[in-house]
């Protein structure tokens, strides 16, 4: 049934799209990384190597969550944010990994996790757990409800994002005696700025969001905004480090 519902998807559809490009784009993301370690020095095949991991281990839930989308096309909420779970802290790892030869500890990537962490679970119970009337529609409670779990998962990301704008990390960076590392690591806060700023807008598409609320924006917006910042967000993330990995090498030879 779900291999005649693939067969069947409406061509206005662009959630459904942008799944099956997400999955695509990852996937083939995932190949391109593992076979470039052999192409790097051996202080960066492991920041190769999470980057790799980030974008197949998301190609694997896309290649779920658009099916349980087409069988459905519901919100594959619990299986995003086991993605999420997974892929965010390896994010935060490159921050550790880029900025380790100039003097960072692991203090530093626990923290990091810890506060992906904080983001992640807040924005789950915020998103999964909407108080519903008996019909499904947002209860009275809803917008608080979503309020407050926001609050509270922005505080993790206003960590990571501080952290790679003007705390260890970024001072890390500046001390770095490699110029590509510093630039690299600023591209990727720029991705925190920028990139992650879509997932904010996604999760006020839900019930009792404020973007919901105020424009009716519902379930399959989420979708389409969480599908296109995965996809900018992960292979963008890999590639910086990539293109880090690959100067840095040749430089050395």
């Amino acid at each position: 049934m779900i291999l005649n519902d693939i067969l069947t998807i409406p061509k206005d559809d662009a959630v459904a799209f942008t799944f099956f490009t997400g999955y695509m784009a990852m996937l083939a993301a995932s190949i391109f990384f593992f076979f470039e370690r052999s192409r790097v020095d051996d202080k960066w095949k492991l920041s190769l190597l999470v980057s790799g991991l980030i974008t197949f281990i998301a190609a694997v839930h896309y290649y779920y969550m658009r099916d349980y989308y087409v069988a459905t096309g519901d919100n594959p909420t619990v299986l995003r944010y086991i993605d999420w779970t997974l892929t965010v802290p390896l994010m935060c790892v490159e921050f550790y990994l880029l900025t380790k030869a100039a003097g960072a500890k692991v203090d530093l990537l626990w923290k990091l996790i810890l506060a992906s962490v904080l983001m992640l679970v807040a924005g789950y119970i915020g998103e999964a757990f909407v108080p519903l009337n008996a019909d499904g529609s947002p209860s009275d409670g809803a917008t608080s409800h979503s309020v407050m779990w926001g609050v509270i998962s922005t505080i993790g990301y206003i960590y990571i994002l501080y952290t790679a704008w003007f705390g260890e990390v970024a001072q890390l960076a500046k001390n770095s005696e490699s110029e590509v590392v510093k630039t690299g690591v600023r591209i990727l806060a720029w991705f925190v700025l920028v990139g992650w700023a879509i997932y904010p807008i996604g999760y006020m598409c839900m019930p009792g969001g404020w973007l919901n609320t105020a424009f009716g924006w519902g379930s399959q917006n989420v979708d389409l905004f969480y599908n296109i910042a995965d996809a900018i967000n992960k292979i963008g993330f890999g590639l910086v480090v990539y293109n880090i990995a690959i100067s840095s090498s040749k430089k050395a030879a």
